[in-house]
């Protein structure tokens, strides 16, 4: 089954790419889709830094993937995410994405620090 979601984020391409190219969050992200209570083992399959990002499950189902587009867009970057998943419901995987979509806009999840 195919999920898809998109939102405009008031963050730059640079600042979303730096929060979604961290294994630990694409582990955490892919559990999240898959059902799975804890972190998902996952193996990134195309990267085009500040562009696209996708990854898929190494296990348990390793037909579930993950696809991150980001495209500049006036005052933010629009985020766009598709995912294969085997979910019987469609709308868990649709609330996975969202929340994923929820933690990239949030404005707690800054990659830079000022000091």
């Amino acid at each position: 089954m195919e999920s898809r979601t998109k939102r405009t984020l008031v963050k730059s391409a640079p600042e979303l790419w730096e929060l979604a190219d961290d294994l630990a969050r694409m582990e955490a992200w892919m559990g999240g889709l898959v059902g799975s209570s804890g972190p998902v083992p996952v193996e990134v399959t195309s990267r085009e830094p500040e562009k696209m990002l996708v990854w898929r499950a190494s296990e348990p189902d390793p037909s579930a993937l993950i696809a991150i587009e980001l495209a500049e867009s006036g005052f933010g970057t629009t985020v766009q995410i598709t995912a294969q998943h085997s979910r019987p419901s469609a709308d868990d995987a649709s609330a996975a994405l969202e929340g994923l979509l929820d933690e990239l806009g949030s404005p707690e999840r800054r990659p830079f620090v000022s000091g």
